[in-house]
């Protein structure tokens, strides 16, 4: 029997339609699973952090500066790495905070921990009004947002106006502290060469009395007996070395100290040193500071004098921190 052409060609069409609705479900659902991958990053995807570190727990939770704060002092109080704490909450160099900010304890999409979130959150002393904008310590209007010290920094446009090579020496060289760290303060005046004391003089160490862990090279804070081991789970996770009120306290290594004050509880009169990226030092219950922020200090410089301020007893309370954890100082401190 003769098929009629008409049919033929509706069948020829019919068969070519499914053929084409078929192919468009395959390339649209090919196109949706490659959109679920490519276009929708995990919700905790966070490009800033910088260097995180495994052994670091974030303690959750958020936290309002006060004033005297610097980020180093929240960062100690809440046991994170300094790295993090910026990270998470999109601080950049030299990491100004200002009283009031309220700041994250945890990455982005991250959860609160149980037990100790309450602790970590609560404002320690009393706060300052809140300023218009944040302000960089010794930082001109025009400097760039670089975090380099202000004073190795040429003003806007020098450079243009004339050859690097024709450039004269300048009549006042930078003196070396230029190169410190500015550590900014919550609150705290624009620091300046002027009011900053001259270090003093360190105490050589005796032959023996250093030893060299972790890239820094250690030596006893105090010259007292050791009354107190440490203890992972205290509190308060450090050292106690004995003595009486006015006893000298000692840097244990070279570094730059980014905090110095009375705002944590249980601390005293506390002074904190950053030694490299990894390692700070911690020294309290000092009867009195003879440092401020931002200043450079070297192994065996005085610090602080020793005393009882959030202590029962004339001592020195001292810690080591790696990546914002507290480790045993006895494994870094030279035995003795």
């Amino acid at each position: 029997m003769k098929i009629p052409r008409r049919l033929v060609m509706l069948t020829d069409m019919n068969g070519y339609l499914r053929s084409l609705t078929l192919t468009s479900a395959v390339l649209l659902a090919a196109c949706g699973t490659q959109r679920s991958v490519v276009v929708e990053p995990a919700a905790d995807a966070s490009p800033r952090v910088v260097a995180p570190s495994a052994a670091s727990t974030a303690p959750g939770g958020t936290y309002k500066v006060v004033k005297g704060d610097t980020l180093y002092s929240i960062a100690f109080r809440n046991r994170v790495d300094v790295r993090n704490l910026a990270a998470w909450n999109h601080i950049d160099s030299p990491y100004t905070i200002w009283p009031g900010q309220e700041l994250q304890l945890a990455p982005p999409g991250g959860s609160k921990p149980p037990a100790q979130a309450a602790m970590h959150t609560a404002p320690i002393v009393t706060t300052a009004a809140k300023p218009p904008a944040p302000a960089h310590v010794v930082a001109p209007a025009t400097e760039p947002p670089s975090g380099s010290p202000s004073v190795s920094t040429p003003a806007a446009g020098t450079a243009a106006t004339a050859p690097v090579a024709a450039a004269p020496a300048p009549a006042h060289p930078a003196p070396a502290a230029s190169t410190t760290p500015v550590v900014p303060v919550a609150g705290a005046p624009a620091a300046t060469a002027a009011n900053t004391p001259p270090p003093a003089p360190p105490t050589p160490a005796a032959p023996g009395a250093t030893r060299s862990n972790g890239g820094v090279t250690w030596r006893w804070p105090a010259d007292g007996t050791l009354i107190k081991r440490f203890q992972s789970g205290d509190a308060i996770p450090g050292i106690e070395i004995g003595g009486k009120s006015g006893d000298p306290v000692r840097a244990a290594a070279d570094g730059v100290v980014v905090y110095s004050g009375n705002g944590l509880v249980g601390y005293g009169e506390l002074v904190i040193v950053k030694h490299n990226d990894s390692y700070l030092s911690a020294y309290g219950h000092n009867s009195k500071r003879l440092v401020k922020e931002g200043q450079r200090v070297t192994a065996g410089q005085q610090i602080a004098e020793m005393g009882s301020t959030g202590a029962s007893r004339d001592e020195l309370q001292f810690q080591i921190r790696k990546d914002g954890n507290p480790v045993d100082p006895l494994g870094y401190l030279p035995s003795r």
